[in-house]
């Protein structure tokens, strides 16, 4: 295909410079950019429209055919490796059947979740609760103590 290296680049870059100019070389560029930004959406569109078609006419099928005629033990290895891949999705924890017993202990587990995260939640607010009433009664001893010094 058509391959540029760094130096090829560098090349086209300084005769860019001494051809066109410094004033008009970012419009330049820019042009450049959006011709190549246009060739490649139309390569992609083309791309993707043969893709389609090839789907349509069951060329995908066909190739797996070929492939498992030609080499059965990757054949083989593609079945086991969707087979996993359908086990693993069923055995998904955020889809699951709630009339199931998995789903009965999943609802189970997410009720004693909510119920340890509310007590932990109370003992924490009683905890804080606890330091604040102490803390306001060491400042109450102490503005007391302040009091009687300042009485003496």
């Amino acid at each position: 295909m058509f391959d540029l290296g760094w130096t090829e680049l560098l090349v086209i870059g300084i005769v860019a410079l001494i051809v066109v100019g410094p004033k008009d070389l970012p419009v330049l560029f820019r042009n450049v950019g959006r011709w190549v930004g246009k060739a490649r959406g139309m390569a992609r569109e083309f791309s993707s429209a043969m893709n389609e078609a090839a789907d349509q006419a069951g060329v995908n099928e066909i190739k797996k055919g070929l492939n498992a005629a030609t080499n059965p033990v990757n054949s083989a290895m593609d079945g086991v490796k969707e087979a996993a891949q359908e086990m693993a999705q069923s055995m998904d924890p955020t889809k699951f059947d709630p009339n199931s017993e998995t789903g009965k202990l999943a609802a189970e587990r997410a009720e004693q979740a909510k119920k340890i995260q509310a007590s932990t939640a109370r003992a924490a607010a009683e905890r804080k609760a606890k330091e604040a009433a102490d803390a306001l009664a060491k400042a109450e001893e102490a503005e007391a103590a302040l009091k009687t010094e300042s009485k003496t």
